[in-house]
């Protein structure tokens, strides 16, 4: 029997109530290469900026194809996507009952819920080279994944107080449904 991924752990009876290719992509594992479009954003503002080439996310606009990589294992997994204008490499680790997503010098820990079929990650805390985050300082993230038929549509955001936006992309990658059902 192969172990529970990550997301089925954290999402336990709210996992199988999502969408067919968002289930099929939290299940893989091993390596896969994923295909798929993507449009990115570039940050409002110069300290956006600054921001967004310490997290490697995209710092211009631009509308094209995205190579994904994942290395995805029961207790961690890496996530390199390959944009049209730059890489952005996370890794997502269970940690204390929520998903931490380690981007540079950043830690980013969620709890996951199920809305509609979409999974949505919700920004429990932060930590900045190893301190907290304030409360007032908070980023206000979206992180939604959704989906129909072979296409995993995902939705990402991130915005912080008195900088403004310092990280957006949309778009889809192709899955397999029918590869873990």
């Amino acid at each position: 029997m192969t172990a529970l991924s990550m997301y089925q752990v954290l999402m336990g009876a709210s996992f199988p109530r999502l969408s067919p290719s968002v289930r099929a992509f939290h299940r893989l594992s091993g390596s896969h290469v994923l295909h798929g479009w993507v449009q990115t954003e570039a940050p409002s503002t110069f300290l956006g900026k600054l921001v967004a080439r310490c997290l490697g996310t995209p710092l211009s606009p631009s509308n094209g194809a995205i190579r994904f990589e994942l290395d995805a294992h029961p207790d961690r997994e890496v996530w390199v996507r390959h944009f049209p204008t730059n890489t952005m490499m996370s890794r997502m680790r269970l940690v204390h009952g929520e998903l931490t997503e380690s981007l540079g010098p950043t830690r980013l820990h969620f709890c996951l819920d199920e809305v509609e079929g979409r999974l949505v990650m919700r920004l429990t805390r932060l930590r900045f080279l190893g301190l907290p985050c304030p409360r007032w300082a908070m980023p206000i993230v979206i992180a939604e994944e959704d989906g129909s038929g072979d296409r995993l549509e995902f939705n990402v955001k991130a915005l912080l107080p008195l900088v403004g936006q310092v990280a957006g992309y949309s778009g889809y990658l192709v899955i397999d449904v029918g590869e873990t059902e």
